[in-house]
């Protein structure tokens, strides 16, 4: 009798800890997404809460940056590399239970490239001349030109696959084909998502997720002391790490980003169409001292815009090191010997906040007076990425691999150089590995020694969860908090 009863007391408390076993989380991000389309925007905010756990594309991303299959199981590429073949999942529906085939892949691909697009890459996928469904699995993409990035370009949030029929909605009802379906928006709050029961792949252990969007660095702070909220990935006040990591309730995990961070210079805007002024603005500023002052030492400085951690990367930091005079000396060389005046446009994130300050005092003591502009994040879109009326702002590129942004002349910081245009057209249709690496290295020492932006440092990314949260990615190789990986440590 008493193995009897021991035996039924196990049975119990196993039962009842299976029945507590938490399947919620509550996750913070510091900005809050202008709408739900990743489609129609540049801002990466859309992409941390909705990329792989909401919308996904032909290919993904993995943690370690990676290229895998998405809603394409395999496909095969042409010897002439014009034409892909993609061999669809089957069995794949859309969160309102609608199915998801090949004339689903054929719209969203013509949608990103249509008279009317919003789409902040569109220039990746204009060299596809058609997408054509051969069968409801299979769809052929033909290329007007080889380019040996398109598979990695497939799998940025601006290429996921949508549904027809969500369009008219889709900015404020996502419907994609992701492990987690979208519930509720309380803007200026919280986004919530569900388990989609009828998920394709395998079942994420998260029953429900919260994400909360928590702007002041004071208040993430508070939040997480607080446990109010089961982790804050990119956490906004990296002074506060030493206190997490030294507390057993908590873990603290700093990875890398694809984010350039860089003072953006607007080229056609004089003073700064002139090269002399944009190298005096890079011998003007102190890297180190912005990271150590706005970051708190986590950053590594850059020279030209590209990762560090890329094994493609040149350090080319010694063209712009800290030298005032020699700033000075430029300035009087293009005229300004008494400096001038401009503006510094600062979006919400703490590195820009910070740096801006840092940099505006930088600045000044080379002759440079800046009037800052603390704008809101739909705010900076409007004026700076799409109206150009800035004359400098400070702002992390988070998208991998993202160099090709400066061959473009309509770009938000608008430099136009044909030589670096056709570098870039050339290197899209280079396969050759030693070739392209001669080539990456070119783009990012012209663009270095051109000034076309104060580059600053490479973002880290710190995420502090707590003790039994497990699945969070460490590095951030596109701006994603992808949940379909995560769960509670039992």
């Amino acid at each position: 009798m008493t193995f009897f009863k021991a035996t039924l007391t196990a049975t119990a408390v196993l039962l009842a800890s299976s029945a507590l076993a938490k399947d919620d989380l509550t996750i913070a991000i510091q900005l809050e997404p202008p709408h739900l389309d990743p489609t129609s925007a540049a801002a990466g905010a859309i992409d941390s809460v909705l990329y792989s756990n909401v919308f996904e594309g032909l290919t993904r991303f993995g943690p370690d940056g990676s290229v895998n299959p998405g809603l394409a199981e395999s496909w095969t590429i042409s010897d002439d590399g014009l034409t892909y073949t993609f061999k669809l999942r089957e069995g794949v529906t859309f969160h309102d239970g609608t199915t998801m085939d090949a004339d689903d892949v054929v719209f969203s691909l013509n949608r990103t490239q249509g008279e009317e697009s919003a789409n902040a890459q569109k220039a990746l996928y204009a060299g596809i001349s058609s997408v054509e469904a051969i069968d409801p699995t299979t769809v052929k993409l033909t290329l007007s030109a080889p380019n040996g990035s398109m598979l990695f370009n497939l799998a940025w949030g601006d290429a996921v696959i949508v549904a027809p029929e969500s369009i008219d909605t889709i900015k404020q009802k996502p419907i994609g084909t992701g492990a987690f379906k979208f519930d509720n928006w309380v803007q200026g709050d919280k986004i919530d998502l569900s388990r989609n029961e009828n998920y394709w792949g395998t079942a994420p252990a998260l029953a429900k997720a919260t994400f909360k969007f928590i702007s002041d660095p004071t208040a993430a702070f508070a939040a997480i002391m607080a446990e109010d909220i089961d982790a804050f990935a990119g956490f906004p006040a990296p002074e506060n790490l030493p206190q997490f990591e030294a507390d057993p309730r908590f873990k603290v995990i700093v990875g890398n980003t694809e984010g350039e961070t860089i003072l953006s210079t607007n080229n056609k805007m004089p003073p700064f169409d002139n090269v002399k002024v944009r190298k005096a603005l890079a011998h003007a500023i102190d890297r180190q001292a912005i990271i150590d002052g706005a970051m708190f030492g986590l950053g590594t400085p850059i020279g030209t815009h590209f990762a560090p951690h890329n094994p493609d990367y040149v350090d080319l930091t010694g063209n712009s090191t800290y030298d005032p005079e020699m700033a000075k000396k430029l300035l009087a060389e293009a005229g300004f010997p008494d400096g001038f005046k401009t503006t510094l446009k600062l979006p919400p994130p703490s590195y820009a906040r910070r740096g801006g300050e840092i940099i505006a005092a930088q600045l000044r003591q080379v002759g440079i007076e800046t009037e800052i502009s603390n704008l809101e994040w739909a705010q900076w879109l409007e004026q700076v990425f799409r109206g150009k009326d800035y004359g400098l702002t400070i702002v992390s590129h988070t998208e991998p691999f993202d160099i090709g942004i400066y061959a473009n002349p309509e770009y938000y910081f608008q430099y136009d150089n044909a030589d670096f245009q056709k570098l870039i057209a050339d290197l899209n249709v280079e396969a050759d590995p030693a070739k392209r690496t001669e080539m990456i290295a070119a783009a990012q020492t012209i663009i270095s020694e051109d000034y076309v932006n104060g580059y600053l440092f490479q973002l880290a990314t710190p995420t502090v969860a707590k003790a039994g949260l497990q699945g969070l990615w460490k590095d951030a190789p596109t701006q994603a908090t992808d949940l379909t990986g995560v769960s509670w440590a039992e």
